[in-house]
């Protein structure tokens, strides 16, 4: 009797974590809502038989997968055929790559997530990624100190770990240093179609980025630089007025490290496959869109 009694009491339901998971598919109403309104279709002629949302799914398959596109797993309809060809999935990908349709969409994410007040401006963080790329193409540079030949990207995040800017992409052999000028038009092009107010912030950088010019540069902005000072090997401190440097919110910086964690995740960035750069920006720019819709979208 007593454990009848156990068995027909009610479950405690577990606490909600304060995390969400990164979606891999969207289902037709978040399609709806997030990608489709910004990608480009035909004005004129036949559009696809299927719609828009399953190819949209074919390519984050191959995205989170790392598969080749003849490898995807691709429908069978009425007639026993593929609903549509592999080369139909990646020309409707490399369309959306350099219409910068997909460019549009990850603004808008980033755009909805300030509307609905989910994002954290008062600290942004910044750092560069690399993406190893075997097989070559192009912007691809080789940098002797890790021996390796690929890209890399730098990304600006907030203190929630959303993405604001990941369009710099380089060769790996340029430094962190010399790039984050363009990050930083970067970051105001977005805020600029965002609208975001990013007046005040503090922006969280490692003694990669540290030069005269970029604190200036980040001055210029509008934000407060918190850059780790790089000593260069000298026996002396630096003579003059020593920089602002925070080290609590200094160590807030494994949120950009989280984030490229959380990229890493989709397979397809873990190794540059793609010839032509600007396909492998549309991945990421596929992948950090996800990242940013993690809380509207279901996993």
């Amino acid at each position: 009797m007593e454990q009848h009694h156990l068995i027909n009491e009610p479950l405690e339901i577990a606490p909600k974590p304060d995390y969400n998971v990164i979606p891999v598919q969207l289902n037709e109403q978040e399609f709806a809502q997030f990608i489709l309104p910004h990608l480009s279709l035909p004005k004129r002629g036949p559009r696809c038989k299927i719609g828009y949302h399953k190819p949209f799914n074919y390519i984050l398959k191959v995205l989170y997968g790392g598969m080749q596109w003849k490898e995807l797993p691709i429908d069978k309809g009425a007639d026993g055929q593929a609903e549509i060809h592999y080369t139909g999935v990646f020309k409707l990908f490399a369309r959306w790559c350099e219409d910068g349709s997909l460019e549009h969409a990850f603004i808008a994410s980033v755009r909805h997530l300030d509307e609905h007040k989910r994002l954290d401006l008062s600290v942004l963080h910044g750092d560069g990624s690399n993406t190893v790329a075997k097989k070559g193409g192009e912007g691809i540079g080789y940098s002797g100190h890790k021996h390796q030949t690929g890209e890399k990207v730098i990304a600006i995040a907030d203190n929630r770990g959303n993405v604001l800017a990941p369009l710099t992409v380089a060769p790996i052999n340029q430094t962190d240093m010399v790039l984050l000028p363009q990050g930083l038009k970067d970051l105001k092009h977005v805020a600029r179609e965002a609208d975001l107010k990013l007046a005040g912030a503090v922006l969280n950088l490692d003694a990669g980025f540290d030069s005269k010019a970029n604190r200036k540069g980040v001055f210029n902005a509008g934000m407060k630089p918190n850059i780790k000072e790089n000593p260069r090997n000298r026996k002396k401190p630096k003579r003059g007025r020593k920089r602002f440097f925070d080290a609590v919110l200094y160590k807030l910086r494994f949120t950009i490290e989280r984030t490229f964690a959380w990229k890493d995740k989709f397979k397809r960035l873990l190794l540059r496959f793609e010839t032509l750069q600007i396909r492998h920006l549309g991945f990421k720019l596929m992948a950090f869109t996800l990242i940013n819709l993690r809380e509207f979208c279901g996993a």
